[in-house]
């Protein structure tokens, strides 16, 4: 399937297989890079960046010059309309009829996904809050791929604030599609959340364990694992884990070590904020000297704070200002292969992405919400719904469609009320059997019973106990 006039809201928009092609292309143009002017000549890059960056930024303003285009550029959200009050989704319409393609990065999560819909044009999202950064994915699979020849079979381990770091959301998803291990080694209190979880172990079929770190051996441990995820080719591994299996698994040695700064400006608390102060942990000559370290790449978005000592730049392991110029020629084949400007190259053969099961919708006026504050569901309640998949019967649980966040609604209704008299409106507890007797298209979720009764429901006696119970 061609990606031209195609958006990249999250790599799920990609297949394996295209991936593969902007690695090709990515390729073939970093070899000839000056010489790319004709690709995207006469066409206009809107470069929309609503938090502060520099190397996504310009990489993206150099790969459009690269290729031959201009940019238009709007840095500051309070010198734009939208600080007047102006919607995500009427910029989109408007940046949509000035530009080719739009590259956004902006606080609320899902706010991509919302000017891809609008504009028009194709998007590629270059940030939404802590959700996803799927460029920063591609350069960072690119670069292990350039570096290892292959992804399936490494030991990656995440490093630093996995809670908080989008560039680690997107990552672990990437790593999980082109079956690699993944070892998680966190922060204090920055542990990856449990909806990222559970869509490595649901969705990409391997298996992610839970890891006690006082058990793990070692006078003391510096490369502390807490959770480990092995790919559908090698669960069985995780069965030995944690005592034996996480020594043998390391002993393989650690194919890269991805390090990510404490994102303080997305810390929620001041648990958050102590924990990454005072607790972070640094990579630096000590930590490398390890066994397990001897062939690894050393690998970090930048920028770096204190996470990442600077006594390791000279090592040859060290591979984060190479993986930073290289966001350009992978950006630079994105943007072609979305505006349809250069035929798309044949890719080496991939497995298949099998990820994209089609959950049940669910979207409605009434009841549930999004719990995420940095939603733009919920900053921008006025056009955009409450918009869900439904991910799991029991309990049930609802992801939303924009942030990926999950919540558990605990009561729930059905449209169909004998004929949709008031008298029949009846709620029901979400754990009993009704939740599963209520098709999808009928279903009505709650977040309390006060919500249920404001809207003229009623209880029934299955509101405050499971069938099971």
């Amino acid at each position: 399937m061609s990606l031209a006039n195609r958006s990249l809201v999250s790599l799920d928009d990609l297949s394996n297989e295209e991936i593969e092609a902007v690695f090709s292309l990515a390729s073939d143009m970093s070899a000839d890079i000056t010489n790319q002017r004709h690709v995207c000549q006469g066409m206009i890059m809107a470069s929309l960046f609503f938090e502060p960056s520099t190397r996504t930024r310009l990489s993206f303003e150099a790969a459009m010059h690269r290729l031959g285009g201009t940019v238009i550029t709007a840095m500051d959200v309070g010198a734009t309309s939208l600080a007047k009050g102006e919607s995500v989704a009427d910029m989109a319409r408007v940046v949509g009829s000035y530009a080719d393609i739009i590259v956004i990065r902006h606080p609320w999560e899902g706010a991509a996904k919302v000017v891809a819909e609008y504009a028009g044009v194709p998007v590629i999202n270059a940030g939404d809050g802590g959700h996803e950064h799927p460029t920063q994915t591609l350069l960072d699979l690119y670069t292990i791929k350039m570096e290892r020849n292959t992804i399936k079979g490494l030991r990656i381990a995440l490093w630093g604030d996995l809670k908080y770091g989008r560039t680690v959301h997107s990552l672990a998803c990437a790593l999980a599609r082109f079956g690699a291990t993944i070892l998680f080694r966190p922060a204090p209190g920055l542990e990856l959340p449990d909806h990222i979880s559970r869509k490595l172990s649901t969705e990409y079929k391997g298996q992610i364990k839970k890891l006690d770190i006082t058990e793990q051996s070692g006078e003391e441990r510096l490369f502390a694992v807490d959770a480990v995820y092995a790919p559908p080719s090698s669960p069985h591994q995780l069965a030995m884990m944690p005592d034996i299996g996480l020594e043998v698994e390391l002993e393989g040695g650690v194919d890269a070590l991805y390090v990510t700064r404490a994102q303080k400006e997305r810390h929620a608390s001041g648990t958050d904020r102590d924990g990454g102060k005072k607790k972070y942990p640094v990579v630096d000559r000590r930590l490398l000297k390890g066994k397990e370290f001897k062939q690894t790449l050393v690998m970090h978005p930048l920028p770096r704070v204190d996470e990442l000592a600077r006594e390791v730049d000279a090592d040859p392991r060290s591979l984060y200002f190479k993986q930073a110029a290289r966001g350009v020629p992978v950006r630079m084949a994105l943007m072609s292969l979305l505006l349809g400007t250069i035929p798309e190259p044949a890719a080496q053969p991939s497995e298949s992405f099998s990820r994209k099961v089609e959950y049940p919708h669910y979207s409605r006026d009434i009841g549930v919400r999004c719990r995420n504050p940095k939603c733009v569901a919920l900053n921008e309640p006025g056009y955009i719904g409450a918009e869900f998949q439904i991910i799991n019967g029991k309990p049930l649980t609802l992801r939303c469609v924009y942030c990926e966040h999950e919540t558990f609604p605990r009561y729930i209704a059905s449209t169909e009320w004998h004929n949709g008299t008031v008298e029949a409106k009846r709620y029901h507890s979400a754990d009993s059997h009704m939740a599963r007797k209520i098709r999808p298209e009928n279903l009505i979720a709650f977040d309390s019973e006060g919500e249920a009764q404001s809207l003229g429901f009623k209880p029934s006696r299955y509101n405050r106990w499971s069938v099971s119970e």
